[in-house]
């Protein structure tokens, strides 16, 4: 058996440096070493892990979005008081889908078991009551057409797959995975396939790994690289994610500076429809850019990091939620610092939107799970302490979405099809993939969930090539009326021929965004 480590926590409220002046005090764990800690200082932690993710998407809330490309200056000062998560909770409970949608993976561990198949993860994120967006709407849609996952989250079904859907989702499996990397990477495995590929899939499993370590280290800078040790080092996520940690010890004072080379470089968006041609970038590697630059810049300072998190822009709710997550597991809940807990009691007893689960149910739900993932991976659970055995991070396997694939083109559409329209030609175009945006719009919001608005043909070069139907509601619907990746290069016609269609209804087309072998040759 391996000697047992006795590890305590040296914080001072609000920051994570320890009382020998600053210096990291904790100790180097191997794989099969032992953590011990009590059983309330992992309550402690846990707590803070579920309450920093709430407190720090309602500080980045308002901002969710609005700047694109652009960080938000210094001058723009962001509300925070007490009572401004009620009325968050209460008025725009929609923000909160970092937590809920986390929740609904907890709920079927909770009601299922350690080993619940991925299926009944499927199912229960599929028939949810919440909107979805991107990787997650996509995701869900193959669901309920019949497709398992992993397919469901693959880029050549899921034109989103590198999109930050798992990477906000993914808290939960680090949180109930305390210093076992390995074990909470094989829950991202299983669950992050649902809705995401590739970047998209590693940006859960890294957010994961880092809350694995905040159980036991207290130096961020540890955290962020060791837990980069689980990403291929030839995906564009480490790359992403090894820059920003080299420009943070080239410009260690300008988070500014770093912020920038990220945009330089990184930020030119080829696979969600809504991102390419467009500032809006909800790419993973991009936003978990946001993520380490809060906290490296931070310096374990709760509002700091949270504060520059949201000032990166882009999804600037999700990542503060993040980097509030990690580092209240690092804090605990206990020294998260009250001016940011100011009016967290009055939430922690109301159920999220779309669930049965308050904030305090969780922290009762995530220490569970926490005690039977110890005891399933070889620690030890006592009356007043755990032993953990710690698992090293291992690399998880390579995977790459749009593999070869350049945007280079995007046309305006911009047609309506109704039930007097004969079949129409889309788009004519030259390349190797097209994705083709639009929906269903009704005149009569009288139609059930579950309806479907249409159903269409799409051919290709005059041979069909896919059935589809396109439910309007947006719980069940798809933005993207067809998308075709890996095609041989050269000329296509792509043509719609409308099969069923619901009175009063019509069929949108916005954009086609096409694809080709090699990036366009533009001559200045």
């Amino acid at each position: 058996m391996k000697n047992v480590l006795i590890f305590i926590f040296c914080l001072s409220i609000g920051s994570v440096s320890c009382t020998n002046g600053g210096k990291d005090t904790s100790p180097t764990f191997k794989s099969g070493d032992y953590l011990t800690l009590s059983k309330d200082t992992l309550r402690d932690k846990i707590m803070g892990g579920w309450a920093g993710q709430t407190i720090a998407v309602t500080y980045g809330g308002p901002t969710e979005f609005r700047f694109l490309g652009t960080m938000i200056q210094d001058y723009q000062t962001l509300p925070w008081y007490d009572g401004y998560m009620k009325k968050w909770y209460t008025e725009s409970p929609g923000l909160y889908d970092d937590l809920y949608m986390d929740l609904t993976f907890v709920d079927v561990f909770e009601r299922c078991g350690l080993d619940a198949p991925v299926d009944s993860f499927a199912e229960a994120f599929a028939h949810a009551d919440y909107l979805l967006w991107h990787a997650n709407e996509i995701g869900r849609y193959n669901i309920l057409k019949g497709l398992k996952p992993p397919q469901t989250g693959h880029w050549l079904n899921n034109p989103h797959a590198d999109c930050i859907d798992f990477q906000i989702e993914a808290d939960f499996a680090g949180l109930m995975s305390p210093g076992m990397t390995v074990s909470a990477t094989e829950i991202c495995d299983k669950i992050g396939h649902i809705m995401n590929y590739g970047d998209g899939w590693y940006g859960g499993v890294y957010v994961a790994s880092m809350y694995t370590m905040a159980f036991y280290h207290n130096d961020i800078s540890f955290i962020v690289n060791e837990a980069l040790k689980t990403i291929p080092e030839k995906s564009e996520f480490y790359q992403c994610i090894s820059d920003v940690i080299s420009w943070h010890k080239m410009y260690p004072k300008d988070w500014k500076q770093t912020w920038f080379e990220v945009q330089k470089k990184w930020t030119e968006d080829i696979g969600c429809p809504d991102g390419v041609y467009r500032p809006f970038n909800i790419d993973a590697k991009v936003n978990a850019a946001y993520v380490v630059i809060g906290l490296l810049y931070g310096n374990g300072d709760f509002g700091k990091t949270v504060d520059i998190a949201t000032r990166c822009g882009q999804d600037s709710d999700c990542n503060p939620s993040t980097v509030g997550g990690i580092l209240g597991t690092v804090l605990g809940y206990s020294h998260i610092p009250s001016y940011w807990k100011q009016g967290l009691n009055e939430v922690e007893g109301m159920n999220f939107k779309y669930t049965q689960i308050s904030l305090n149910k969780t922290y009762d739900y995530g220490f569970k799970h926490a005690l039977l993932m110890i005891e399933r991976n070889g620690g030890k659970v006592s009356d007043n302490e755990v032993s953990i055995k710690i698992q090293e991070p291992q690399v998880v396997r390579f995977e790459k979405s749009f593999e070869g694939l350049y945007p280079v083109g995007k046309k305006r559409i911009d047609l309506s099809i109704d039930k007097t329209t004969d079949d129409s030609t889309l788009v004519s175009f030259e390349g190797t993939g097209i994705v083709i945006t639009g929906n269903v719009e009704v005149d009569s919001k009288r139609i059930l969930n579950d309806r479907m608005a249409a159903k269409v043909e799409i051919y290709l070069n005059n041979q069909l090539t896919e059935t589809l139907e396109l439910p309007y509601s947006y719980n069940t619907r798809r933005d993207e009326i067809f998308f075709k990746y890996q095609l041989p290069k050269k000329q296509y016609q792509v043509r719609i021929k409308v099969i069923d269609l619901l009175e009063n209804a019509r069929i949108k087309i916005n954009d086609a965004i096409l694809y080709s072998d090699a990036p366009a040759n533009y001559h200045f």
